[in-house]
């Protein structure tokens, strides 16, 4: 009654993208009626295959898509998927949510396997496992997406590692020397390094509404937030109205350049795309050097002009 309280869990249907393989329909998820030391002691009554009796329910599924011998060869590695999954317990989720997504990569594994390759299913089966474990834990562990390349997936998955190794056990930043090694050995930027390890020294996301004080009132997390770029609205206001006097200024200070000085310096000075000395050299007919001759008599002269005007205005105090 257990294994078939099992195999009667949940259906897990995996259909096949091409004519290779039928439909296989495994039922191989963790119940949530069931203890995990109950799950685990129940999985171990499966017998394992001998190589000749896997490679002939291989073949059955896959000559025949014959789901009884596809589902014989999974139960029979249910074990695998088990010791697999232990090893990401230090990510803070559910073990039996990781061993479900164990077994549907072992499921992935069974419908593609190729026995006429010459190697066992748990030999291929193991990557597919990990593939769907370390997927499940990248898209569980934080709302923010991260490990998007191959590289800081790997850095993900063994930073704890090589942290226990260096003895590098406290949450904080990691020592230069540490960083450039971990770096070096992953193939990873140091600065990738230094993001990933604060983000997992964090233990992954945090509510902004957790409560603060203690029991006789206090607040949240979120009240006690500074914004390092919060302006106040008075400084707002007052810088926008220099900005404005400051550009009221240099409108009327461009008058007192002639057309072709201000053409020159707009273009070169004013522009989001600015014009080179060649471009310029070849509207007026003159060498670059003129151009450039041009630019910096204009230059001082709006400078000086500027200068006079806001000392004029009180924008700044006459020197």
């Amino acid at each position: 009654m257990a294994k078939r309280a099992i195999k009667k869990t949940a259906k897990t249907a995996l259909k096949a993208k091409d004519t290779h393989a039928g439909n296989l329909s495994m039922s191989v998820a963790l119940s949530p009626e069931q203890g995990l030391s109950s799950y685990l002691n129940e999985i171990r009554k499966f017998p394992m295959l001998k190589p000749d009796e896997e490679f002939m329910l291989a073949k059955r599924w896959a000559q025949n898509q014959d789901s009884q011998a596809a589902e014989r060869m999974v139960t029979s590695h249910l074990r695998l998927v088990a010791k697999i999954a232990m090893g990401y317990r230090g990510y803070g989720l559910p073990i039996g949510e990781v061993i479900s997504e164990g077994n549907v990569g072992l499921m992935q594994a069974v419908k593609k396997f190729d026995p006429d390759r010459g190697f066992r299913l748990s030999t291929y089966a193991m990557w597919w496992i990990r593939a769907a474990i370390q997927e499940y834990v990248l898209r569980s562990w934080s709302l923010v997406k991260m490990g998007t390349t191959a590289a800081q997936k790997k850095l993900f998955f063994n930073l704890r590692r090589m942290k226990g190794e260096m003895k590098a056990i406290d949450d904080g930043d990691l020592h230069p020397d540490q960083v450039k090694k971990i770096a070096t050995r992953l193939n990873v930027k140091e600065s990738e390094v230094v993001s990933m390890n604060r983000r997992m020294g964090g233990g992954g996301d945090a509510s902004l509404n957790v409560p603060i004080g203690g029991e006789d009132g206090g607040g949240q997390w979120q009240d006690w937030l500074e914004d390092e770029n919060f302006k106040r609205q008075d400084d707002v206001l007052g810088e926008a109205q220099e900005h404005d006097a400051r550009m009221d200024l240099l409108k009327d200070a461009m008058k007192d350049l002639n057309e072709r000085e201000q053409h020159i310096l707009s273009e070169r000075r004013l522009s989001e795309k600015p014009k080179t000395l060649e471009e310029l050299a070849k509207v007026y007919k003159v060498s670059r050097e003129r151009i450039r001759q041009i630019e910096a008599r204009a230059f001082e002269k709006l400078q000086a002009a500027m200068l006079n005007a806001a000392q004029g205005s009180g924008l700044i105090e006459a020197g």
